[in-house]
């Protein structure tokens, strides 16, 4: 905590110094506000019919309009520095730069690519995402962090060439320390070892020059989007991504981070209910290639990824389709939130979710709404015990607007969940690290894994519907605010997409 002091605090100076500026320069203005004020109307006008042009989602450039609307100058200015940032940091040009050499990697079978042209749902991945649909896997669901973490520690013991490791947060404690014993053996003894985490992430559990202290272990390391006085502040692309891939044999993903409270050794918020997945076979090389476009992106080391291809032959076994996929700021494509729409949009039966976040836009609110209206069960898990109490609130604004269309929406009781699944009709799932949230949607880089007809997809179904047992739901009495309240998460999803 002291650590995460220290360095918010040369951040807030930082953010001091640009609001000292800031004003000077406003104050430079007021002289000649009324000629300022019709050049920043004009840009802020011309900004405005932009967004309008080009928005993919008016849910999240309302705000931008409003604040153009409202405060010409004032709003001009923070869209110049905030709302186009991603045009004007090297770190993520480095990125899209990365992405595009990335592609030849990520070659779609023929054959399964003929087997696929009437799914809409998977040719969307591969066509549009380029993410290759893959067959032949072993898929294992843990419904729980502390079942994951044990097959993962199980699985690094094993690692005979190399051990890519890509998570938002990272701290110290049994559950990494644990890990880190592993990585520094297998480092000692000739390994491949990357270790990669986002800044912002891990600012409250890690040393800024932590990243020196691994390498000194022969481990590599990437600090993911470092934050600084000037920038820092408007870095909202983070990696939120949790991957790590062995031998490129076996790949580990899901919701869980690598920090104590994720395994239920430390309660911060009662019981947390996380989930991981465990793939073995050729969709592996999706997540590899993910991993290996983000971290050359910062160490450009690696000038053919095929050396990190394992080739699995014929020892597993067709298990339907499996895709890992990828989420970007930087491209078309809003995949995230696009594979959940397909999935709510063609459920026949049920669509059963799980959200730490339930913070959504005007399509989802819509998509949920409609697929309730024709008869499929929805049901939306949500926690119990908050971790953050005005994102908690603000979550709680939307459950009104669905629970009076049907929709069924529980409070996880024994404490926070998690978990971001979706799973429906019993042949269709997603797990992945993507929040039913504006930054998971827009702002981060995520990742999920797509999966259709796989007969592991029961045991994720299992897991659902038994924490929705668990779990309280929400009436219409009790999901209708306050008037004090609904006033105060009205302002809050004003701001929403801003946060």
């Amino acid at each position: 905590m002291k650590m995460a002091i220290e360095r918010s605090i040369i951040v807030a100076i930082g953010l001091i110094a640009q609001i000292l500026l800031s004003l000077s320069i406003h104050l430079f203005f007021i002289e000649h506000i009324a000629f300022f004020n019709i050049i920043f109307t004009i840009i802020g006008f011309l900004l405005i019919l932009a967004l309008i042009k080009y928005s993919k989602n008016y849910s999240y450039t309302l705000p931008w309009i409003i604040i153009l609307i409202t405060f010409p100058l004032i709003g001009t200015l923070m869209y110049i520095i905030i709302g186009n940032n991603k045009n004007k940091s090297k770190i993520l040009k480095d990125i899209v730069e990365c992405e595009k050499n990335s592609k030849k990697y990520l070659v779609q079978d023929e054959i399964i690519k003929e087997e696929i042209k009437e799914n809409s749902k998977i040719r969307y991945l591969s066509d549009y995402c380029g993410y290759p649909v893959t067959k032949n896997n072993y898929v294992t669901y843990y419904p729980i962090g502390e079942e994951a973490f044990e097959a993962m520690l199980e699985e690094l013991k094993k690692a005979e060439k190399f051990i890519f490791f890509e998570y938002f947060i990272v701290n110290h404690g049994k559950m990494w320390n644990t890990i880190l014993e592993i990585l520094e053996e297998k480092a000692r003894k000739g390994l491949d070892v990357r270790v990669m985490y986002d800044d912002f992430g891990s600012v409250a559990t890690l040393k800024k020059s932590y990243n020196k202290e691994l390498e000194e272990k022969g481990i590599k390391c990437v600090v993911f989007n470092r934050l600084n006085p000037v920038s820092g502040v408007i870095m909202n692309n983070r990696d939120h991504r949790k991957i790590l891939v062995i031998d490129g044999k076996v790949a580990f993903s899901g919701g869980i981070n690598i920090a104590d409270e994720y395994i239920n050794i430390i309660n911060k918020h009662g019981h947390w209910k996380d989930n991981g997945i465990r793939i073995s076979g050729e969709a592996v090389w999706n997540y590899s290639v993910m991993f290996l476009t983000m971290w050359n992106s910062f160490r450009n080391e690696d000038k053919d990824f095929n050396k990190f291809k394992y080739t699995f032959k014929d020892e597993i076994k067709e298990n339907g389709y499996v895709i890992p996929y990828g989420e970007t700021p930087l491209d078309e494509e809003i995949t995230g939130e696009d594979v959940y729409l397909n999935i709510i949009n063609q459920a026949n039966d049920y669509v059963y979710i799980f959200t730490p976040y339930l913070i959504i836009d005007t399509d989802m609110i819509n998509s949920l709404n409609l697929a309730a209206k024709r008869g499929v069960d929805v049901r939306i898990v949500i926690p119990g015990i908050p971790d953050k109490k005005i994102v908690y609130t603000l979550s709680e604004s939307y459950v009104e607007l669905l629970v009076k269309q049907g929709v069924k929406v529980y409070k996880y009781t024994p404490g926070f969940i998690h978990s971001k699944v979706f799973v429906s009709d019993d042949k269709i799932a997603t797990v992945g690290t993507i929040n039913l949230d504006y930054r998971s949607l827009y702002l981060h880089f995520e990742c999920g894994c797509y999966l259709e007809n796989v007969k592991e997809i029961e045991d994720i179904k299992k897991d659902l519907v038994e924490t929705i047992n668990k779990s309280h739901e929400i009436t219409k009495e009790e999901a209708n605010p306050k008037f004090l309240k609904g006033i105060w998460q009205a302002l809050l999803r004003l701001i929403a997409p801003l946060m």
